[in-house]
């Protein structure tokens, strides 16, 4: 009994521990490793962008909202993505060079995807992987919210702009 007992806390204790963001990596934009274990102890927001979306003004809020509280243990993280309509068709360095040019974005980006094969999105969308709640990512610029522990939080659609109180109040710790 006490073995089963033990073998049954492992478990579980590992399945605890593989319900983090920290369990992923990636690229950058510029072909970089991304380990999100580096962003350990700060609250993310993960956006999945284009840049010829009706939502595409959101670059600006998030940069605003970056510039605002990255010195307080916030980083948000832009996953480009063509999935819907085509509204992201450019090559990484056209991404960058729209981001920058455009709204001075200095959040890291990561490499384009496509939503139902990124290993992120996939424990992002779907509760028995992030342990709180499944989503459906139906157009661009949906965010995730993930707490300082690297846990799944919330998820925001694209109709709310970043720098919604429901945001910057989670931030802040003023809400969970």
């Amino acid at each position: 009994m006490k073995t089963l007992l033990t073998l049954i806390i492992l478990t579980m204790s590992t399945i605890i521990q593989a319900q983090t963001i920290y369990q992923f990596k990636t690229k950058t934009l510029e072909g970089q490793d991304f380990d999100f274990a580096s962003l350990k102890g700060q609250k993310i927001m993960i956006v999945n962008t284009a840049s010829k979306c009706g939502f595409t003004d959101q670059y600006k809020e998030l940069e605003a909202l970056y510039q605002q509280y990255k010195n307080q243990h916030f980083v948000i993280i832009g996953f480009p993505c063509n999935d819907f309509m085509g509204q992201e068709p450019g090559n990484s360095s056209e991404i960058r060079e729209f981001c920058t040019k455009n709204y001075g974005v200095t959040f890291p980006l990561m490499e384009k995807i496509e939503i139902a094969t990124s290993p992120v999105y996939k424990w992002l969308k779907n509760k028995d992987l992030n342990g709180v709640a499944s989503s459906k990512v139906s157009w661009n610029f949906n965010k995730y919210l993930i707490d300082e522990n690297g846990h799944f939080v919330k998820h925001i659609g694209s109709t709310t702009k970043p720098n919604d109180t429901e945001i910057t109040n989670w931030i802040e710790g003023k809400t969970k």
